[in-house]
């Protein structure tokens, strides 16, 4: 047992590091429009993501499993480790980057050392949703604009209303961004260590009892907290102010779309439901919360003409998503390396 929690300790560096980076699309508009101060968005972030890891934090591991069967505990150490130290990398020079594009470079790498085939058909669903995930929320966040400001207009809500309904709607918002992101991100963090579990199940009071996965989504999801309160402050204010600036109405159509985008993405029900419909189902895959939010701030941009957008910023984002997940790649290949030959652990089997 406390093998597999040394090895569990780069899931939980991981944990750490998406909370660092990716607290900021939950909360960043807000902080960034003063609407919200990051104390009370690093609390409200903390408690939601765990209950969204622990509650619905299984639809998306699924998925990752079948692009790579990472089977030997040290391997599975080593692809979340090397998507671990490619955010960190990038989260410290303030590039708000997708930890799905990470971990799946690292199961990638891993399949190409252990001789394992990639499911190009997943592999080309997961790469699909790079695409789709901001584009969605774009589109999303622009038809929620023009609602919301229709809505006030009819109702002719004054502005002292307006800015207190917005300080308790981005509130509100922002605890279903990190529930979503909980739900949905989790899978980057532990997922590949679930056919590997070894803890035991869990009794709360009330009769609660936590299934071995769920314990492990659990720990998963108190890193994410921790990486939330003790360093995503920087990168919060880069996501909500410096790429756009943005009324707070915006801020807050910014944190639902991400939010649906992230929950469309991680609800095993809405599978079902459309799956026993015969509809076209929404892949339940880890998708990126930083793809997200950046389509919904450009959606609002472009629809105001794009003069307001930081391109350049933009831009340094961009190449951070190409970047990672040949980064995360490349260091899982070359650390597997070392961990067989040198250190004689089995990383595949």
């Amino acid at each position: 047992m406390l093998t597999f929690f040394i090895f569990l300790s780069s899931g939980l560096f991981l944990g750490w590091s998406l909370g660092a980076n990716d607290a900021a699309n939950v909360f960043g508009t807000a902080v960034g429009t003063k609407m919200v101060r990051f104390r009370t968005a690093a609390i409200i972030a903390s408690i939601f993501v765990i209950l969204g890891a622990v509650l619905a934090g299984g639809g998306g591991s699924k998925t990752l499993n079948e692009l790579g069967n990472v089977n030997a505990l040290a391997g599975a150490f080593m692809v979340v480790l090397a998507a671990a130290l490619t955010i960190y990398w990038m989260t410290k020079y303030e590039i708000s980057v997708s930890t799905s594009q990470a971990i799946v470079g690292a199961v990638i790498g891993w399949n190409l050392y252990s001789g394992n085939s990639t499911d190009l058909g997943i592999l080309s669903t997961v790469v699909s949703t790079w695409v789709i995930c901001p584009i969605l929320a774009g589109i999303i966040a622009v038809i929620l604009f023009h609602l919301a400001k229709f809505f006030i207009k009819t109702t002719g809500i004054s502005l002292i209303r307006q800015d207190y309904l917005l300080r308790i709607g981005l509130i509100l918002a922002g605890a279903f961004g990190a529930y979503a992101l909980g739900a949905n991100n989790i899978a980057n963090v532990m997922g590949v260590f679930v056919s590997s579990n070894k803890l035991s199940p869990l009794h709360l009071p009330l009769g609660i009892v936590l299934d071995s996965t769920q314990v492990l989504f659990l720990l998963g999801g108190l890193a994410i907290s921790v990486g939330i309160i003790t360093y995503s402050q920087k990168i919060m204010l880069t996501v909500g102010k410096d790429i756009l600036s943005m009324s707070p109405l915006a801020a807050w159509v910014v944190v639902v779309s991400q939010s649906l985008v992230l929950f469309l993405f991680a609800s095993p029900t809405l599978y079902n439901f459309l799956l026993s419909q015969n509809l076209p189902t929404i892949p339940l895959v880890p998708v990126s919360s930083s793809q997200a939010v950046i389509g919904a701030v450009m959606g609002l941009g472009l629809m105001k003409g794009g003069r307001g957008i930081k391109w350049s910023i933009i831009g340094r984002f961009g190449v951070g998503w190409i970047i990672t997940p040949l980064s995360a790649a490349l260091v899982c290949f070359i650390s597997l390396f070392f961990l067989e030959n040198v250190f004689n652990l089995t990383v595949y089997k």
